[in-house]
């Protein structure tokens, strides 16, 4: 009865901490010393998308997937909005608003089983961009998309030239 008892307590453990993948409570990169006037600026992704930061606190937004599981509705957005550098306990991050939606396109392919006719894109959105430090000590955006368990990481770096 013992043994049983081991072996059921055992399965319970395993399905509540098998949906727990390594990015689902992730918690930040702990970055704390980034200036917003370090994070103004050009920055694109390898998806095509770009985003400029300006130091007066406004963003224009040229493509950009939306987080999460809106990742897997497709629809890539541009448009203005505003930006901020805030510090938390995990570390600092981006919070990036679009205001004013200018264009709509959708990332093909799209994800299996999604008809991209099927969600409206929003009108407005926000993202959290975490800040970290890559190995030359510059700095890099990202954000989590998709399932959280497979841990897919957006990244925005440098726009080059700039």
């Amino acid at each position: 009865m013992r043994g049983a008892a081991l072996g059921v307590l055992l399965v319970v453990s395993a399905v509540l901490t098998a949906c727990a993948g390594p990015y689902q409570y992730y918690e930040g990169t702990g970055l704390h010393d980034a200036t917003a006037a370090e994070v103004a600026g050009e920055w694109e992704n390898v998806e095509g998308t770009r985003v400029a930061l300006r130091t007066d606190g406004t963003a224009l937004l040229e493509k950009l997937d939306g987080h999460d599981f809106d990742f897997e509705e497709g629809w890539r957005l541009s448009g203005t909005g505003t930006w901020q550098l805030a510090d938390d306990e995990g570390g600092q991050i981006v919070r990036l608003a679009l205001t004013t939606r200018t264009r709509v396109e959708r990332r093909l392919p799209v994800t299996a089983g999604t008809d991209p006719s099927a969600v409206e894109p929003p009108s407005t959105y926000s993202w959290f961009f975490y800040v970290d430090r890559d190995r030359h000590d510059g700095l890099v955006l990202f954000f989590m998309y998709g399932d959280p368990d497979i841990g897919n990481m957006y990244v925005m770096t440098r726009e080059a030239g700039a």
